[in-house]
């Protein structure tokens, strides 16, 4: 500002104090209310939190629990290792879920929309495993219904071999010309088995043709002769030799021994040689299959 005297003066703008006490409650009944609502909230949520934290270690300790009574009673049912660890960890994990949502509801968290995602996480999961589950649901029930086990010679999904392994998804099986082969689980399921060891001994089939004009009490005989000199047929159940069939080209006998399972190849394969060479001995003839051709000419 130009002074008339021709000196010059500043004019500077002052900010007004803040009033400190304006602020800061002045009154006790102020100061004694906003610790009121300190102490309303410290309360209730330290009652939430740990009413929180008490169903989070409660409901844990009945977790382990229950897995631990799930465990011991497979375990004396006899049940597969594989499936008493997938079953505890499953029990463990399902109770664990409900505990932790739980101790979130208590907290005052909206669960619903939490439980809603989870659901439809597990919806896209299980479809997009569809197959997976299929074979392992499949897995899950051969190793606890035991329809075969590793060693046993079986006949499953189109495929005869050796059992090798029993996963949850997939059995591994060896054919007889020593190839390895994999098969899903739900391939077995959902076909016939055919346990060839299920049981100690086996009956060996055999079907014998001889021609119509041999001696049937002759070939009955040589039959029960080679039978009776083979010491791995046994005795009890007896052998059968009986005529099955009045067949085309050929009286057919059927050979019904009883062996272990251990000799049923090695039993067959001999009593198919010692057939042939006893009925050469004897002269008695296989008939090959034939058919007569009558032929007429025109006049």
């Amino acid at each position: 500002m130009q002074m008339a005297s021709g000196e010059t003066a500043e004019v500077t703008a002052t900010t007004p104090p803040v009033d400190v006490m304006e602020v800061i409650p002045t009154s006790v009944e102020e100061v004694s209310q906003l610790w009121l609502t300190v102490q309303d909230l410290a309360t209730d949520w330290g009652i939430k939190v740990l009413a929180a934290l008490a169903i989070f270690i409660i409901g844990r300790w009945v977790a382990k629990g229950i897995r631990r009574g799930v465990r011991r009673m497979m375990e004396k049912g006899g049940v597969d290792p594989i499936i008493i660890g997938f079953v505890g960890s499953i029990t463990y994990i399902a109770l664990l879920a409900f505990v932790v949502i739980a101790a979130l509801g208590q907290l005052g968290i909206q669960t619903t929309s939490f439980i809603a995602i989870l659901g439809a996480a597990g919806l896209a999961v299980g479809l997009a495993l569809q197959g997976s589950l299929s074979n392992f649901a499949a897995g899950f029930l051969m190793i606890i219904f035991r329809p075969f086990k590793v060693g046993d010679f079986v006949e499953a999904a189109g495929v005869a071999g050796v059992v090798k392994d029993m996963q949850i998804f997939t059995t591994t099986m060896k054919t007889g010309d020593n190839k390895t082969i994999i098969i899903p689980n739900a391939k077995i399921s959902a076909d016939n088995i055919i346990n060839y060891s299920a049981e100690e001994n086996r009956r060996v089939d055999m079907t014998v043709g001889v021609a119509y004009d041999a001696d049937l009490s002759k070939v009955r005989d040589v039959l029960n002769d080679i039978i009776s000199k083979e010491e791995r047929i046994l005795s009890d159940p007896a052998p059968q030799v009986a005529v099955a069939e009045l067949a085309d080209s050929s009286v057919n006998f059927i050979v019904r021994p009883w062996v272990s399972i251990e000799n049923y190849w090695g039993v067959y394969f001999d009593a198919m040689e010692n057939i042939k060479k006893a009925f050469d001995e004897a002269g008695i003839s296989i008939p090959y299959p034939q058919q007569d051709v009558h032929m007429y000419e025109q006049r």
